[in-house]
């Protein structure tokens, strides 16, 4: 959060905690809007899906009333297409009225996080009279700034460093980081943009197509491009606990409608920039 301020240095930094509802209350104090960017992302779930449901559910809630007791009349909340499209039908088009099914018994924690936070959001809100509106990111690349590169580049590093000899027949849409930043203004400043979801999305791309993209920019690394039949991943789920949050979605093609995004005056790049450039700051930072 930072307070209005025409100097481009006007930012604050202040020490709050997910679960701790006064230090939002505190935080957001002298502000006149908020982007809600912080939850739990777990490259392995946990044995515990309350490990990342509680504070993800618990830190939303804490944000939002923290805008009520601050008189803030609007929220941006970064949610995610988990809260759209996964464990509802299986392949097709998604749109931002689509919702992840939770009777479905085989969605992870984040999923579970992902969703039940948005869905509790959007209660508040409306019982709060507070202007809300959610961003949802696919799988967000584009070129890290640091060292701690964050859990969606994890999916490059895999690959660029060889830990699958093959791949799954999974596939992602994708979104450069740069755009989710840029979505994320444009849902804060557009009047039209109250009360809606933006699906954060350009471009599908199957896992092994990421690879030959990733591949072709730097030949000098080994990296896999031939999948793996869905029965063999499976069985690799079991050992590789990275892979078996995704089993579900194995050879499913899921693509997202992303109209009411660019009718916001959102140009985002192409997926394939956002590969490249991801996969080549880990190569900068010497990550790779």
């Amino acid at each position: 959060m930072a307070k209005h301020s025409d100097r481009i240095d006007a930012l604050d930094f202040v020490a709050a905690d997910l679960m701790n509802a006064a230090s939002w209350i505190e935080a957001a104090r002298d502000c006149d809007s908020i982007m809600h960017m912080a939850s739990p992302v777990p490259v392995v779930q946990p044995a515990d899906d309350n490990e990342v449901i509680v504070p993800a559910r618990t830190g939303t809630l804490n944000v939002l009333k923290a805008a009520t007791a601050n008189a803030i009349k609007r929220v941006v909340l970064t949610s995610s297409v988990a809260a759209v499209m996964s464990g509802s039908r299986d392949s097709g088009t998604f749109t931002d009225q689509d919702w992840t099914d939770l009777s479905r018994t085989d969605l992870s924690a984040y999923v579970k996080s992902k969703t039940v936070a948005e869905t509790a959001a959007w209660h508040y809100a409306e019982q709060n009279e507070l202007v809300l509106v959610t961003v949802n990111p696919a799988l967000v690349l584009g070129p890290a700034l640091e060292l701690d590169y964050g859990s969606s580049l994890e999916a490059l590093y895999l690959l660029m460093t060889g830990a699958y000899p093959m791949l799954p027949k999974l596939g992602f849409e994708i979104v450069d980081v740069r755009d989710v930043a840029v979505l994320h203004r444009l849902a804060l400043e557009s009047p039209e943009a109250a009360g809606k979801r933006y699906l954060c999305v350009n471009g599908f791309r199957w896992f092994a197509d990421i690879a030959k993209t990733v591949k072709a920019a730097h030949p000098q690394l080994k990296i896999p491009t031939s999948q793996m039949p869905n029965g063999v991943a499976k069985i690799a789920g079991i050992f590789f606990k990275k892979i078996k949050q995704f089993l579900p979605d194995l050879g499913r093609l899921k693509e997202i409608d992303n109209t009411p995004a660019l009718a916001l005056g959102w140009q985002p790049r192409d997926a394939d920039t956002a590969i490249r450039d991801g996969a080549q700051s880990l190569v900068d930072l010497k990550i790779v």
